[in-house]
C-alpha cells in the first residue's frame, strides 16, 4: 500500500511539474504579408527557434499584401494584433507616428552594435537615435533576362547588356508585335508601380549626374537636367522604342514568368519564385551602367515589436527577433527566398559574391542607395502619375517631372512639419 501511495505521489508531482511548465509557456504572434517562399521559410525558422526555446510558442499569420496595412491599423491599436510584425522599411514613419511600434531597447539592440554589424542602409530604420525594426535580409536590383528569348533574337545569352545604350538595342531586338501592331512579347517590362520607380529614382537619376533628394532627405532635387534626362530615357523606351507597356500581361512578374517579357528589372527576392517556374532558363546581371556610373537601389523588410507587447511576451519577442537576425537565419533566407543577408559578414563571402544568381545582387549592394521614404505609397505614385501625364495627357517630360517633384515635396513637407 505504501509503495502504491509513493507511486501516486511521484505521478502527481510529475504531472504537476508538466502542468506548471505548460502553464508557463509563452505564446507570441508573428505577422507578415503572404508570399509563398517567405511563409515557408518563416515556418521553418519557427520550428528551429521553438526547438531551442521550448518555453516559447510562435504563432504565424499571413495576410494578402493589399490588405496588410488595413489589418494592422484595425488590430494593433486595440492590442489584438501581433507581437512581432514584418513591415516594409518605407512604412516605418507612418507606423511610428501611428504608435504601432515600440523602439527596440538599447540594452538588447544597441545602435552602435547594429551599425557595426549591419549594412549602413539599415540606418533607415533609425529615428531619433532609436531603431524600431531590423531586417533578416536586404534587397537590391538586377537585370533578369530570358536566355531562350535571347537565343531566338540572335543575342548571346551569356552577354547581357552592360550599358543603357546596349539595353535599348537589346530590348528593341527582343520586342515582338503582331501584324496589327499589338504587343506579343516585351523587350523589357515597363511597370513603374513595381520595381522600376526605384530604378528611375535611385539609379537613372544618379547615373545622369543628379541625386533624388538633399542630404537630409527633406528636399526633392530631381526637378533638374539630370532628372529630365533620366525620366526622358525611361519614357523613350515606351514612346520611341515601344519595347513594352505597363499593364502587359497584367504585371511585370506575370509577363516574365510567362516568357512574354525578355528582360525585367527586379529584386533578389524574385529568385525563389522564378526557380519554381518550369522550363524558364534565365540569367541575372548587374544593372547596366551609364557613362561608367554604377548605381543601385537597396531596400528591406524589417521586423519590429508592437507597442502593446509587454512582460514575458516582450522577452520572448526580443529572443525571436534576435534569432531572426542571426547569421543562421540570414543564410536560410538567402537560400529559400533569394533575399540577401543584412550583414556584410554574411553577404560578402566569396561563394555568395560569385554565385551566378545571387552574385549580381550582392555586388550591387556595394553601390546601392536606400531611399528614405516617409510615405512610400505616395512617393511611388508620383512616378506612375508622371508616366500617365506623358503618355495619356501629352505633357512633356519636364512638365511631368516638375509636377512629380511638386507633389512629392508636399508629402515631405507635411511629414517634416514641426520636426
Amino acid at each position: 500500500m505504501k509503495k502504491l501511495i509513493m507511486i501516486l505521489l511521484v505521478m502527481l508531482l510529475a504531472f504537476g511539474f508538466t502542468f506548471s511548465a505548460a502553464a508557463e509557456k509563452v505564446e507570441i504572434t508573428y505577422w507578415q504579408y503572404y508570399y509563398e517562399t517567405k511563409e515557408e521559410t518563416i515556418n521553418e525558422l519557427i520550428d528551429m527557434f521553438e526547438k531551442e526555446n521550448p518555453d516559447i510558442e510562435v504563432k504565424h499569420e499571413t495576410f494578402p499584401y493589399e490588405n496588410y496595412n488595413t489589418k494592422v491599423a484595425a488590430s494593433v491599436p486595440s492590442g489584438s494584433g501581433p507581437n512581432i510584425i514584418n513591415l516594409y522599411y518605407g512604412w516605418l514613419p507612418l507606423y511610428i507616428n501611428a504608435g504601432y511600434l515600440k523602439p527596440l531597447p538599447h540594452d538588447e539592440f544597441a545602435p552602435a552594435d547594429i551599425e557595426e554589424e549591419f549594412f549602413s542602409l539599415v540606418s533607415a530604420a533609425k529615428i531619433d537615435n532609436h531603431y524600431y525594426a531590423l531586417p533578416t535580409a536586404v534587397r537590391s536590383l538586377a537585370l533578369i533576362y530570358n536566355k531562350r528569348l535571347f537565343k531566338e533574337a540572335g543575342l548571346d545569352p551569356e552577354q547581357p547588356p552592360k550599358t543603357l545604350e546596349e539595353l535599348v538595342d537589346y530590348a528593341v531586338k527582343l520586342t515582338k508585335r503582331d501584324k496589327a501592331g499589338n504587343l506579343i512579347q516585351e523587350g523589357m517590362t515597363m511597370a513603374l508601380r513595381g520595381q522600376l520607380h526605384h530604378w528611375v529614382r535611385e539609379v537613372l537619376i544618379r547615373q545622369y549626374g543628379g541625386q533624388p533628394y538633399s542630404e537630409d532627405n527633406r528636399e526633392v532635387m530631381y526637378d533638374s537636367e539630370a532628372g529630365y534626362d533620366a525620366f526622358g530615357y525611361f519614357m523613350d523606351l515606351a514612346r520611341e522604342h515601344k519595347i513594352g507597356e505597363p499593364n502587359f500581361m497584367t504585371d511585370d512578374v506575370t509577363a516574365f514568368k510567362s516568357q512574354r517579357a525578355a528582360m525585367t528589372i527586379d529584386g533578389s527576392f524574385r529568385i525563389g519564385t522564378l526557380d519554381k517556374v518550369g522550363n524558364l532558363d534565365y540569367g541575372i546581371a548587374e544593372l547596366p551602367t551609364h557613362n561608367g556610373i554604377k548605381s543601385n537601389f537597396a531596400s528591406f523588410w524589417a521586423n519590429g515589436i508592437t507597442s502593446f507587447t509587454e512582460g514575458k511576451e516582450l522577452e520572448a519577442s526580443i529572443k525571436f527577433l534576435k534569432f531572426l537576425t542571426s547569421d543562421q537565419a540570414m543564410q536560410l533566407w538567402l537560400t529559400n527566398v533569394g533575399e540577401l543577408p543584412a550583414k556584410p559578414s554574411a553577404a560578402f563571402t566569396d561563394e555568395n559574391r560569385n554565385d551566378p544568381k545571387y552574385g549580381p545582387f550582392i555586388r550591387g549592394l556595394e553601390y546601392a542607395h536606400a531611399t528614405y521614404f516617409v510615405d512610400e505609397m505616395s512617393q511611388r505614385q508620383v512616378w506612375t502619375d508622371a508616366y500617365d501625364r506623358v503618355m495619356l495627357e501629352g505633357k512633356s517630360v519636364k512638365e511631368a517631372v516638375d509636377k512629380a517633384a511638386q507633389e512629392e515635396q508636399k508629402v515631405l513637407d507635411e511629414y517634416y512639419e514641426g520636426k
